[in-house]
């Protein structure tokens, strides 16, 4: 799995971090930071729900 986000959607909601905390962060200015670009497999599920819930689809998710 590779995670890809695009700062440039941000809106630093927050949600990927809630869902996915050792994930996604939210650096000081509030957008999201990535900590881990390959998560291991059963991270899965959260990363998946992390990105369904970006209200502005920042996040992808590929396999």
């Amino acid at each position: 799995m590779k995670v890809v986000v695009d700062q440039e959607k941000c809106v630093g909601a927050g949600q990927c971090v809630l869902a996915a905390d050792d994930v996604f962060d939210q650096r000081d200015d509030g957008l999201v930071a990535l900590l881990d670009a390959s998560p291991p497999s059963e991270r899965l599920a959260d990363v998946r729900h992390a990105a369904a819930v970006c209200p502005a689809a920042a996040i992808v998710v590929e396999d």
